[in-house]
């Protein structure tokens, strides 16, 4: 079911846009005068996950795909916005019910919505981020986050004065604790290379559990987590919880800066409070963005595939985010160790495993 796909590396840059049906652009027009042939995909929507719209994350960045594909493509992008779990059919229903020949759903909690409106609609084209739905008019379009997230732990590891790192999920999901086998991963290869022990809190690859606020939205709950690790020696945080995550930020800041925090899904330096940026070491990036634009102009041209969309550190699906403010405390030599190990895993000379691997 693999495949890779030609995804671009743009940054992820934090748009900020209001739910409901969006204008789509003016016509365009030829030479003569004459407008132009338009996609026969007039419209496509979008239903987002309980995080709502605005999660700086997966929702966020799926949405500016789909604004993106109407400004590109000419096809006029509508959401659905989902802000508890009751929401979640309903939404996918209405999505269908307004005729629209594409709809993209985002995180797993859509996978069995999606599934049952995929089955009843075979001729609606669907996507869903995130996720793996078996069906002939559904595309997945996942992320091998873990081989980003391992380069995010082999400079976590390097830049720790305490020894302690620590990492906590939103939920014990594949596409969260995929970030926390990478995160773990690369640690351990930085102890290898250098006969250290920085050890990892929050996360067992062994026995895949670990540390989970059991929600992606109250940030008091990250808050109260990080406060834990930092009481136990943590100076560099991995939260994999959406906006539950901005609460390592909070913790560290109370603190006076006591920890350095890595964000996913987008750049954090981007789409976060500014007063984060002196504590943001780096991003464990999917480009969502990239991906959304594809599947929507494939479905355009009647071509939308059910084999999977897998962003990898190859294609530039994945990668970490520049350092930014903090670049001066990653030394060169951890740069250019990152370099090469980026090149080994594309070579697949370095295997990132996870059981959540799509």
């Amino acid at each position: 079911m693999r495949r890779t796909a030609a995804i671009a590396v743009p940054a992820l840059a934090a748009i900020a846009l209001l739910a409901g049906c969006a204008t789509p652009p003016p016509a365009a027009t030829t030479e003569a005068g004459e407008p132009e042939p338009t996609s026969a995909l007039e419209c496509a929507q979008m239903v987002t996950n309980s995080g709502g719209l605005n999660d700086r994350s997966f929702n966020e960045t799926s949405w500016a795909g789909m604004q993106r594909a109407q400004a590109e493509l000419g096809v006029e992008a509508n959401v659905l916005v989902s802000t508890s779990e009751t929401d979640l059919a309903p939404n996918v229903q209405a999505a269908v019910d307004t005729g629209c020949g594409f709809v993209l759903t985002v995180g797993y909690e859509l996978a069995a919505a999606t599934a049952e409106q995929a089955e009843a609609n075979p001729d609606v084209q669907f996507a869903i981020v995130d996720e793996v739905v078996e069906a002939p008019n559904v595309r997945p379009i996942v992320f091998d986050t873990a081989q980003a997230a391992f380069l995010a732990g082999y400079t976590a590891a390097s830049v720790t004065e305490t020894g302690i790192v620590a990492t906590f999920g939103g939920g014990n999901q594949p596409p969260v604790t995929l970030f926390m086998d990478g995160f773990a991963a690369g640690i351990d290869a930085f102890n290898e290379a250098k006969g250290q022990d920085v050890r990892l809190l929050g996360w067992d690859p062994e026995t895949q559990d670990g540390t989970f606020t059991g929600d992606f939205e109250n940030v008091q709950l990250g808050q109260t987590q990080t406060q834990a690790f930092l009481a136990q020696g943590a100076d560099v945080i991995l939260p994999v919880a959406g906006q539950v995550g901005e609460g390592a930020f909070r913790a560290s800041l109370d603190a006076g800066g006591e920890a350095l925090v890595i964000w996913v899904d987008n750049d954090g330096y981007d789409t976060l409070p500014e007063e984060f940026r002196p504590l943001l070491l780096t991003s464990v990036l999917k480009n969502t963005e990239d991906a959304v634009v594809e599947a929507i102009a494939d479905a355009a041209e009647g071509g939308l595939s059910a084999e999977p969309v897998i962003g990898t550190l190859e294609n530039g699906g994945v990668e970490i985010a520049p350092f930014h403010d903090l670049d001066p405390r990653v030394s060169a030599e951890t740069k250019a160790e990152l370099d090469a190990l980026r090149e080994q895993i594309i070579a697949g000379e370095i295997v990132v495993e996870s059981p959540s691997t799509p």
